[in-house]
């Protein structure tokens, strides 16, 4: 991964869109010496987004095995509508 200012960054924008899309190089952006953004491929971006999916999958997946008190939304409807 490299690190760049944000200076650099500003002067060398298109070099650095460049080498995320066709290098899938992973470019961090500082400011006053501090990470601050980054630039990355949208590949990269479509990966980190489904390990998201999946981590909040799991966590509610997880979450309605161990309250018995979970409602679906299906149940609320159904509980309304013979009401």
């Amino acid at each position: 991964m490299t690190a760049i200012s944000a200076t650099e960054a500003r002067a060398n924008f298109q070099e650095l869109i460049n080498r995320a899309e066709y290098k899938g190089e992973r470019i961090v952006i500082q400011r006053h010496g501090k990470p601050a953004v980054a630039i990355i491929s949208l590949d990269d971006l479509k990966l980190l987004e489904a390990v998201e999916d999946a981590i909040d999958s799991e966590t509610l997946r997880r979450a309605i095995e161990e309250n018995d008190g979970f409602t679906s939304l299906e149940a609320i409807s159904a509980k309304r509508g013979n009401e």
